[in-house]
C-alpha cells in the first residue's frame, strides 16, 4: 500500500483529500503545520507528498527544498495561487506536479496515480548490482559513483546482457541483438567487446557479479546480488 503525506493546514480540505485517497487504497498521513512537516516526513517515509504552499510555521517552498535535500520523493504542490510564475517556481524547485485550488478531488487522485506511475517507471529503468549502477534509459553506467566511459557498441552489449542477468547468450545471439542481422563482420567482434567490458569493469567486485564465459555456450552477465 502506497503512503501519501498530506501537508495542508485547512482541516476540511485535508480530510476530503484523505477520504478520496483512502477510498483508492492509499495509506494517508496528515500534517497541518509547516514547522512539523519535515519531522513527519522523515518519520513516515511517504511514497508521495501533497504539499500546500501557504502554511503556518514554514511555507511550502522551504519544505520542498528540504524534501529535495533528503531525496527524490515525488511532491505535488497544492495552492490557491494561480499565477504561472508560482507554477514555474514550483517546478524549478523540484515539484513533480502542481494543482491550483479550487480543485476537483478526482483530479488530485488521478494526478497522484500518474506521478507514482511515472516514478515507478523511472526507477525500473535503473538497476544496481552492488556498486555497479546501470541506467538503461539514460544509457549510462557508474561503478562506485564514477561514470564508466564505453563505446556505443560496448555499452549496447552491456545493456543487453544486464537486462537479462544470469542468462547465457551465444556469439550469434549477441550479434543478432546488438550488431543486427545484416552484420557481415567476424564474430570475434563479440569477444573483443567482452574483453573491453571486463577491463572497464575491472574494479567491480566478483562478489557482486561478473561477465562470465561458459565454454561452448557463450557469455553471461552473472550477478550474485542485486
Amino acid at each position: 500500500m502506497k503512503k501519501i503525506l498530506i501537508i495542508e493546514d485547512e482541516f476540511p480540505i485535508s480530510q476530503v483529500l484523505k477520504a478520496y485517497l483512502t477510498k483508492q487504497n492509499f495509506e494517508v498521513v496528515q500534517c497541518y503545520n509547516g514547522g512539523e512537516a519535515i519531522e513527519v516526513f522523515e518519520r513516515e517515509c511517504p511514497h508521495l507528498v501533497l504539499l500546500d504552499i501557504m502554511l503556518p510555521g514554514k511555507n511550502g517552498w522551504a519544505i520542498l527544498k528540504e524534501i529535495r535535500s533528503l531525496g527524490s520523493c515525488p511532491v505535488i504542490m497544492l495552492t490557491a495561487l494561480g499565477d504561472v510564475n508560482y507554477r514555474l517556481e514550483g517546478f524549478d524547485e523540484g515539484a513533480d506536479d502542481y494543482i491550483a485550488k479550487p480543485f476537483i478531488n478526482d483530479e488530485v487522485v488521478a494526478r497522484v496515480k500518474a506521478v507514482l506511475r511515472r516514478v515507478s517507471s523511472e526507477k525500473a529503468s535503473t538497476i544496481s548490482f552492488g556498486k555497479l549502477h546501470i541506467d538503461f534509459k539514460g544509457h549510462s553506467v557508474k561503478l562506485d559513483g564514477k561514470e564508466i566511459s564505453l563505446t556505443p557498441r560496448d555499452l549496447s552489449v552491456l545493456l543487453f546482457l544486464a537486462k537479462q542477468p544470469n542468462q547465457t547468450f551465444t556469439r550469434d545471439q549477441l550479434i543478432e541483438h546488438v550488431w543486427g542481422w545484416d552484420y557481415d563482420g567476424s564474430d570475434r567482434a563479440v569477444d573483443l567487446s567482452i574483453k573491453r567490458l571486463r577491463k572497464a569493469l575491472a574494479d567491480w567486485s566478483e562478489d557482486e557479479g561478473e561477465i562470465r564465459t561458459l565454454r561452448g555456450l557463450g557469455y553471461q552477465f552473472n550477478v550474485h546480488q542485486k
